[in-house]
């Protein structure tokens, strides 16, 4: 099972994209699911997360302009960015803790590939 990310791309500064993210194949159960993004020659760093309850929380750098959301039935998150910025440039990688199969006993964490968001005019 792997997490297929989409949704990136170039946008203009004030612009708007929405990313989405969800399991490739059969999970038995997923727990928090998160954006995380990583600039060049920074560390990577949590965006966005969301409980499989819907509670959701944000790296102040974006609260008030991405949200963050989940569709249990799709196993799929979303991130709606909007008024986008210069520093928003990274690329956006999508976490999951699941467990893929009832013997799995802890959750495991798996990592999208990543999708590029370019904000420039």
């Amino acid at each position: 099972v792997q997490l297929q990310a989409s949704g990136g791309g170039l946008v203009q500064p004030g612009g708007s994209l929405r990313l989405s993210c969800a399991p490739s194949g059969y999970t038995y159960s997923i727990d928090d699911m998160a954006w995380y993004r990583q600039a060049s020659g920074k560390q990577r760093e949590l965006v966005a997360q969301v409980s499989n309850s819907g509670a959701a929380r944000y790296a102040d750098s974006v609260r008030g302009r991405f949200t963050i959301s989940r569709d249990n039935a799709k196993n799929t998150i979303y991130l709606q960015m909007n008024n986008l910025k210069s520093e928003d440039t990274a690329v956006y990688y999508c976490h999951a803790k699941m467990r893929v199969a009832i013997v799995v006993v802890t959750p495991q964490d798996y990592w999208g590939k990543g999708t590029q968001v370019t904000v420039s005019s």
